[in-house]
This record gives structure tokens, sequence and C-alpha cells, in this order.
């Protein structure tokens, strides 16, 4: 049989197959946005205080940067080991806990006398990011209706890319007026807020029945289709941040903007970031796997584009926009993969995922930055570029094994 892609329209058939008596719970849906608002800038808050935080914990920069290293350590060993550690817990109460623990975690690091409750503070809000995730879909399944998920899932990623937008600047704005203590205590009644909602809006959900053993969720990767749709994820995640980590020096030294301009190209990556989470549904529903393939192959010829036309802001300032609109919309979609691939086991799912995601995002920024400070910023997009095209392709495969599946 000759492999297709699966279209968007046979996409959104299958998820209305079964009649639909759920009824969408949005509430719940904005109150958990609150919390990734919270969450995403709670985790990348010391991006823009590095130096006051060294300055008064007596350490140097790359010391207190290594509080995103801890972080993103946490998140990975909490999403492959949430579903088995979690076990019968209300999954409620869970996602309340770890909401508290958000709100924890910036009192600690606000209080922190030294460097080693600091560091202990990132790792509790690394548990948060990589549980909140984690079950993030399986969530989302339980307020609304399938065919709304990838809606849910938009929002969701709607308050990512707002903090995303606003975290840096305002950490900074905060860090000069009140101190980077402040900075991060402001955070505690924004989490707090989020935990009222949360507990006033969300039903209880029992923990579903699992078979022995399904709590490892490594055990889905047996599923030819699951892994290649986590290596699609993973080659993405690793392309993106190759580039997009490096993309201030890129500005600074191949652009030359000054900081004003950069805060203003910064902002427009995150502007049209926030504009594409809220409308990728409609090309998901449209077309699902040629969205999803096309994504990377546009992000290809941007960085392609970028080595050749850096040079202009005005053009550095389009291609980069047009790239905050694609990158931060492309989420959505394989969340909503995700749900679509394992409605029955999405929390180990989501597990996976985090874990890919976040490893994916560190090999990316390492060896985008070792090709960076060896040949320069070419041969870092260059390799973006390559992996893009790869993630593209892992993508189509993902694709055709659904059709053989579906078979």
């Amino acid at each position: 049989m000759t492999a297709k892609i699966v279209s968007g329209t046979a996409y959104g058939a299958q998820t209305r197959s079964k009649p639909e008596t759920q009824c969408a719970m949005w509430s719940g849906v904005f109150a958990m946005t609150l919390c990734v608002f919270a969450l995403i800038a709670s985790e990348f808050m010391p991006v823009s205080l590095l130096t006051p935080m060294a300055n008064d914990l007596g350490i140097s920069e790359g010391l207190a940067g290594q509080g995103i290293a801890i972080s993103g350590a946490f998140a990975v060993l909490t999403s492959l080991s949430i579903a088995a550690i979690a076990g019968s817990m209300n999954r409620k109460t869970l996602l309340l806990g770890l909401t508290a623990l958000m709100a924890l975690s910036g009192a600690v690091v606000g209080l922190a006398p030294n460097y080693l409750t600091y560091m202990v503070g990132r790792a509790l809000i690394g548990v948060v990011v990589g549980g909140f995730w984690s079950l993030s879909v399986a969530t989302a399944m339980r307020l609304v209706p399938s065919h709304q998920v990838p809606r849910a899932m938009a929002i969701f990623n709607g308050g990512n890319a707002l903090a995303t937008v606003v975290a840096a600047p305002l950490g900074s704005y905060l860090g000069s007026i009140i101190g980077w203590r402040g900075a991060f205590f402001c955070l505690v009644p924004v989490a707090l807020v989020a935990f009222i909602w949360q507990w006033i809006s969300l039903p209880s959900m029992p923990a579903r029945v699992r078979s022995t053993g399904s709590g490892n969720v490594l055990r889905l990767l047996k599923n030819r289709m699951v892994a290649l749709g986590m290596l699609a994820v993973g080659t993405f995640f690793m392309a993106q941040f190759a580039l997009f980590t490096y993309v201030r020096p890129f500005l600074e030294t191949v652009t030359g903007v000054d900081v004003p301009t950069l805060s203003l190209v910064l902002l427009i990556i995150g502007a049209a970031g926030f504009i594409g989470t809220t409308a990728i549904s409609t090309f998901l529903k449209w077309d699902f796997y040629r969205t999803l393939i096309g994504i990377p192959l546009l992000m290809a010829v941007i960085a392609m584009a970028l080595i050749v036309f850096g040079s202009s802001v005005a053009a550095a300032a389009t291609l980069l926009g047009l790239w905050g609109l694609v990158a931060t919309a492309a989420p959505v979609g394989w969340w909503t993969w995700l749900a679509k691939t394992l409605p029955g086991d999405a929390e180990a799912g989501g597990g996976l995922m985090v874990a890919v995601v976040q490893l994916a995002i560190a090999l990316g920024s390492t060896f985008g930055g070792l090709l960076f400070d060896a040949s320069g910023y070419q041969s870092t997009f260059v390799m973006s570029a390559i992996v893009l095209l790869l993630a593209a392709f892992l993508t189509f495969r993902t694709s055709c094994s659904q059709t053989s599946q579906a078979a």
C-alpha cells in the first residue's frame, strides 16, 4: 500500500467519530493557562537577573545560570517518573500540589541566603515544569470534548508565549526597582491566584486504572509510530534551540542592533508566537500532518535566509518574527498529536514528550554553542536548517506509520 499523509480532514473525522456529550470547562482551561504563565515566567526569570543575583550571592554569572540547567534536569527526571509516582492520587490534587510548589519555589529563591538554597529553589521549579506539562494533555482531555483539545492546548501555549514575551523585560524592570529578590516574590501571588482559581474551577479527576508496568513511560517507544513521532519532536526542538539560543549574539554582532532595537526584535518574536498559538488550530483542522511538516520546512528556509539577509535590521526582524510565529505554535500541534495517538495513556505520553523536549533543547543549545564558538553563526544556522529538514522527514514518516496502522 502506498503511504499517504493523513489529512487534517481525516484527523477531524476520526476525532468526531463518537458523539460528544462532555461539557467544556473553559474556566479550568484558563486557570491552568495562568499557571502556565507563572510557570514559564518563573523558569526563565533568571535570564534577565543573572548579574544582580550573582553579585548578591557572591558567585559568578555562569554559576547563577546553572539554575536554569538544574531546573531542566529536574524537569526531565520528574516527567519520566510522574506517572509512576503519582499512582492513584486525584489529578486535581496533584495539579494543586504542583502549583503550591511553584509558589514555594519563588519564595525559596527570593529568600535564598546562599547558592545552595538558590539551587534548591530552582530544582523545585524544575519538578513543577516536568509534572505540569506531563499532565497537561491528559487534563485538557478531561476538561473539554476531544474535538476541542487542540483549542485548549493552544490556549495553554498562549500562556507560554505570553510569558516568553514579558518574562525577561519584566524581570529586568522589576529587578531595577525592587531588586532581583522582589522580582521573584512577585511571582508568588500569581501562583497563589492560579492555585485558588484551579481549586474552584477544576473538577475532581480521579486517577484512571492502569495496567501493571504502565508507569514506565519508555515502554511507549515500542510503538513504531510513537517512536517516530518522538524522534520528530526531538529533532524539531533540537534544531529550534540550536539557532534561537544564539539569536542575541547574532543580532548584536551581525545585524548590529543596539539594546533598544534588540528588545524590540525579541518582542516581535514573542508577539508573533502568541499570534501563532491562537491561529494554529485552524491549520491543524485544515490539514494536520501537512501543517506539522510545513513548519520545520519553513523554519529551515528562514535559518538559511538569515545567513544571507541577516545584516539588514528590517530583514532580520521580519524573518525572526516569522520564525516566532510558526516555532511557538508547533508544540500545539505535537501536543494534539499526542492526545490523538495515546488517548488512553496521555499522562505517560506527556511525561515522555516533556523528557524528549527538555533533552533536545539541552542538546541543541550545546551543539549550537560549540559550532558558534568554533566557526561562527553560519555553521550553527546551517546545522539548525539540516536538523529541521530531518524533523520534517521524520514527521512525514510518522504520518505514513499512522496511515499504515489505520489500514
